[in-house]
């Protein structure tokens, strides 16, 4: 079992900048692939980045890349999310996630993932 709990949301002024940080407990964070989701409200539920449980392997949504940075500190079991350039689309719920995993991959599907952070609101005003 492992808990996650996000921080660092906030109100922030379009061209801003925000770090958003999952802290988790329980397991060994070093075994868990993880992934930054989204959800809009109206909209459907979105794949930010995802990083393999190194941090070797990531990936970007497109409308991200260039502006936001997935990474994870193993040795404090936290991972974070460095958003720049915050757009008003870029408005949401943040919630992050983890699974399990035996290779070194990043995963983006939302049914692969085991363990969901609560939520974490990120308002970005244009």
């Amino acid at each position: 079992q492992v808990q996650l709990v996000e921080s660092g949301g906030g109100l922030v002024q379009a061209g801003g900048s925000l770090r958003l940080s999952c802290a988790a407990s329980g397991r060994t964070f070093s075994q868990y692939a993880a992934v930054w989701f989204r959800q809009a409200p109206g909209k459907e539920r979105e794949t930010v980045a995802a990083i393999s449980r190194s941090g070797s392997s990531t990936f970007y949504a497109e409308s991200v890349k260039g502006r936001f940075t997935i990474s994870r500190d193993n040795a404090v079991g936290t991972l974070y999310l460095e958003m720049n350039s915050l757009k008003a689309d870029d408005t949401a719920v943040y919630t992050c996630a983890a699974t399990y995993t035996g290779d070194d991959n990043y995963y983006t599907s939302p049914p692969l993932y085991a363990y969901w952070g609560q939520g974490t609101q990120v308002t970005v005003s244009s």
